[in-house]
């Protein structure tokens, strides 16, 4: 490339220094001269400029290539990603309806699962009441008929003290020196036959009273475990054992 400068400041000098052709601008200048600094010129230039040339030749052809090459490569990526977003949509629908299915499916059986156990709770509710009923049934018969029972003895002993008062006072009727004495122990039988007769009332009605006052310490413990088997049952914890825990709050049920 040097010999190229060279040889174009020895022209531009060449002409500088040309004698001038009156009245014009033109100039003559050695023809030899010039040639040969111009075929200098020629072989100094790199083989590049002419492909480079060529390129300037061929640029519209160039361009309009390359524009359909991107004009192709552009469609082609907006019908890739055209599939690409259909292909995300359907596979994002699909993953959605399985998820939609999937959450029916164990809501379906949540629901399914607390029907149940309600179901088994008011089962295990209506046995325990039933059972509680059998007991109250069981401990009023008892203690109606040791009532009786006390009662019937009570008023045997009774009937029976007044008998012996009565026969000790006709005995003793008979027997100026000694009817005092007899009234006192008679009044004195009779009045102890009256207290026996009404300590076993009391015994009976005592007994009684303890008896209830055991139900209803069996019916407030039945309510409580009622309770909270209803409320385990809302919280969705598992069913409770209604018996068991029955039969461990009261000690004096028995089945």
């Amino acid at each position: 490339m040097y010999r190229v400068f060279e040889a174009l400041d020895e022209l531009v000098a060449i002409i500088e220094e040309a004698r001038g052709i009156p009245p014009t601008r033109n100039c003559i200048v050695p023809r030899g001269e010039v040639l040969e600094l111009l075929d200098d010129v020629r072989e100094a230039l790199p083989g590049e400029l002419d492909d480079a040339q060529d390129v300037l030749d061929h640029r519209d052809k160039i361009v309009t290539d390359a524009r359909t090459g991107a004009e192709t490569t552009v469609k082609t990526a907006n019908d890739q990603a055209h599939h690409t977003v259909t292909s995300a949509r359907d596979e994002a629908d699909r993953i959605l309806a399985d998820a939609k299915a999937h959450a029916d499916r164990m809501v379906a059986e949540a629901r399914a699962h607390a029907e149940h156990l309600v179901g088994s709770a008011e089962e295990e509710a209506e046995r325990t009441v039933v059972d509680g009923k059998k007991e109250y049934d069981a401990l009023t018969g008892r203690a109606r008929a040791e009532a009786d029972r006390l009662a019937a003895a009570g008023q045997a002993s009774y009937d029976r003290s007044v008998a012996e008062g009565k026969a000790e006072q006709d005995r003793l009727v008979s027997q100026t020196e000694v009817v005092r004495a007899a009234h006192t122990e008679s009044a004195r039988l009779i009045d102890a036959a009256q207290a026996d007769s009404d300590r076993l009332r009391s015994e009976c009605d005592d007994y009684v009273d303890g008896k209830l006052a055991d139900f209803e310490e069996t019916l407030h413990s039945t309510l409580r475990i009622i309770g909270r088997g209803r409320h385990q049952v809302r919280s969705g914890s598992s069913v409770p054992d209604y018996a068991s825990e029955f039969r461990a709050e009261s000690p004096g049920f028995r089945r």
